[in-house]
């Protein structure tokens, strides 16, 4: 028998405690996903759950918690450009990435300072 992985569940990012405002704003309002309840006994340890289509990111608590400034998602995004410019509306921090030739794609941090990719979808 041959072994293989053949889906992602989720991404799992830490958080600070009681942010969980922030968290909504970011990966729901700016980024398109919708919270996806936490079973019990998870959802009373605090943080968010999202989902959008089959891609989930998961935040957990962490009271020691320092941002993944290095490890990272890496979310490939259908209006990309569209995103970029709400970005720039907001004043929000984001830097461009061209390390990748072929890949449009950016950096920008959640409300925590974990490093988030955004990937330019379109074909």
């Amino acid at each position: 028998m041959s072994i293989r992985v053949v889906a992602l569940d989720h991404v799992q990012l830490a958080m600070p405690p009681g942010r969980e405002s922030e968290a909504e704003e970011f990966y729901s309002d700016l980024l398109g996903f919708r919270v996806l309840a936490k079973p019990e006994p998870l959802a009373s340890r605090g943080g968010r759950w999202f989902v959008s289509g089959d891609v989930q990111v998961h935040l957990g608590v962490e009271a020691d918690f320092r941002p993944a400034r290095k490890a990272h998602p890496a979310l490939v995004v259908d209006g990309f450009d569209d995103l970029v410019a709400k970005l720039r509306d907001l004043g929000a921090s984001w830097r461009w990435d061209e390390d990748l030739p072929g890949t449009r794609r950016i950096y920008v941090d959640d409300p925590f300072g974990n490093r988030v990719e955004l990937i330019d979808g379109t074909p």
